[in-house]
């Protein structure tokens, strides 16, 4: 069989009947744009571990099919998943002798730098926000002390809030893909793990704010433009814009998490109880990703300890 008849049959019969919709539209792009193309004429018993690596350092030099440039570390590695899983099933069909996957050399991925706002930064935000007037910014203030990822903001209904029990339930995210239709559409998904179906405390401090916004709001969901939802995008470029107003340095909508989880640990929460509310699988994770925040609060923690010498 044609590897390029195989990646049909796997996306249509393996990935899209079990996989959330972003997952089967991101593999299918993968498959579309790069793996068809280069390996798709071949058969399946003709794919080696080192035409694999070979089709990898092609990547890394000119995989960019807008630039011609090389692909990044990260793009690589999400093309080899995808070729690994696609051979591992037809492996597992008998479909192949063996599996040629697991001696692809992945190329290491750097790992971004986690950015987030200064204390002093961020009392410049909220003070703004709690004195513009504007309601939709509101949602700034609420990913500050909670962490929700956008998509998990722009999804969140008042429903999803317990006043009483001062609680966020986050059961839903929100992107911007193709429908059943093949329309560019709106999309309200459940998250992609089960680890970021949870429910987040929301600081007492908070309330007033989120109980005046809830009597002003006209619609079902939190955050919108008006009474209409508002969009990923258009969101991202009036928090961008809003720093440019305020002289704060450009940093991605992403940076609010990244905040929340620097502040959470500077106040002494355990590592343990921040994964559960970030919605990380488990505590590496957010050792691995806030390390040197961690190392920071180490070194403040020792001083204080110092003075007491």
């Amino acid at each position: 069989m044609l590897y390029d008849e195989w990646l049909s049959g796997w996306l249509k019969n393996y990935v899209e009947p079990s996989a959330k919709r972003r997952t089967y539209a991101r593999y299918k792009e993968i498959v579309d744009l790069h793996i068809r193309s280069q390996l798709g004429k071949l058969e399946l018993s003709e794919i080696t571990p080192y035409l694999l690596q070979c089709y990898v350092t092609e990547l890394m030099k000119s995989g960019n099919l807008k630039t011609g440039n090389g692909l990044s570390a990260n793009s690589v590695n999400s093309i080899i998943t995808v070729i690994q899983s696609t051979l591992k099933v037809a492996f597992s069909l008998g479909m192949i002798d063996d599996y040629p996957g697991d001696k692809v050399r992945r190329p290491r991925a750097n790992e971004k730098k986690v950015e987030c706002f200064s204390a002093s930064e961020q009392k410049k935000i909220e003070q703004y926000i709690l004195n513009c007037g504007n309601s939709r910014f509101f949602g700034i203030i609420l990913c500050l002390y909670t962490g929700l990822r956008i998509g998990e903001l722009l999804a969140l209904e008042w429903a999803d809030i317990d006043m009483t029990k001062d609680e966020i339930r986050v059961s839903k995210t929100c992107y911007y893909g193709k429908d059943e239709n093949e329309a560019f559409a709106r999309i309200i998904d459940t998250p992609k793990t089960t680890s970021s179906i949870r429910t987040i405390p929301i600081p007492k401090q908070m309330m007033p704010h989120l109980r005046e916004a809830k009597k002003k709001s006209h619609s079902a969901h939190v955050v919108t433009n008006g009474s209409r939802p508002i969009s990923i995008r258009s969101y991202q470029r009036s928090f961008s814009a809003l720093l440019k107003k305020l002289e704060i340095p450009h940093r991605g909508f992403h940076s609010l998490r990244h905040t929340f989880a620097t502040r959470a640990l500077e106040c002494g929460m355990d590592v343990k109880t921040l994964s559960e509310i970030l919605g990380h699988k488990n505590p590496t994770v957010t050792l691995n990703r806030y390390a040197h925040s961690l190392m920071e609060h180490k070194k403040e923690m020792m001083n204080k300890l110092g003075k007491l010498l």
